[in-house]
């Protein structure tokens, strides 16, 4: 918590630009006739102000207090609500079936193993069935895969950067395939470009609470 605070207020991370996967996902959640969406991390609140433009009921959970303040700041001057909450994302403190559809873009992977296990539990929890979620992973082909303090098999804590103290855990497909075997899952998708020889690939997963 402490290391994500000392992140948000360095300005790390406050993007605007919405990530296009979200602004894809859009029309389907149109067509699901789709209302309330949980922008699970939420950070400084780039997805909340898309999708509270875009009409949704929208709440938004994070675990920094200070990205929640960016955010709430962020929307009061744009004139949009939302509900926002500080918890943990392996602790979501909303009812079973409370949402049709939860985003958590860039966020699932900060955590062991373990916590991402128990956070997608609590994202199957919290969803209506046939709700979706739209999630991305960190690939075990990025850059970063290998780098600090090994905590666990495939769990890293970044050294040095702007990510110093942040935990990382990464995947490969098999074991995607595995986290997610109580969802139906109807994309998985690896993203990845290269700029001056850094290679950044993440998994962009769509995923339904069968009904």
């Amino acid at each position: 918590m402490e290391a994500w605070d000392k992140v948000f207020k360095q300005g790390e991370f406050c993007l605007l630009d919405p990530n296009p996967e979200v602004v894809k996902i859009i029309p389907i959640l149109r067509k699901r006739k789709a209302r309330r969406v949980l922008d699970l991390g939420c950070g400084a609140g780039r997805h909340l102000i898309l999708l509270a433009r875009e009409g949704f009921e929208v709440y938004g959970v994070d675990i920094s207090e200070v990205a929640l303040k960016i955010a709430e700041n962020r929307l009061a001057s744009l004139g949009l609500k939302t509900e926002l909450k500080r918890c943990s994302i392996e602790n979501i403190e909303y009812p079973s079936e409370f949402f049709d559809a939860v985003i958590c873009i860039n966020v699932i992977y900060h955590t062991t193993r373990k916590g991402v296990a128990k956070a997608l539990r609590e994202v199957y929890r919290v969803l209506k069935p046939g709700g979706l979620a739209l999630i991305t992973f960190i690939s075990k082909r990025s850059w970063k895969y290998g780098l600090g303090e090994e905590v666990e098999k495939d769990t890293f804590i970044q050294r040095e950067g702007s990510e110093a103290g942040i935990i990382h855990h990464y995947v490969d497909r098999e074991e995607l395939e595995d986290l997610l075997k109580d969802f139906k899952i109807l994309k998985i998708e690896l993203k990845e470009d290269v700029v001056e020889g850094i290679r950044r690939s993440h998994w962009t997963v769509l995923v339904e609470k069968p009904e």
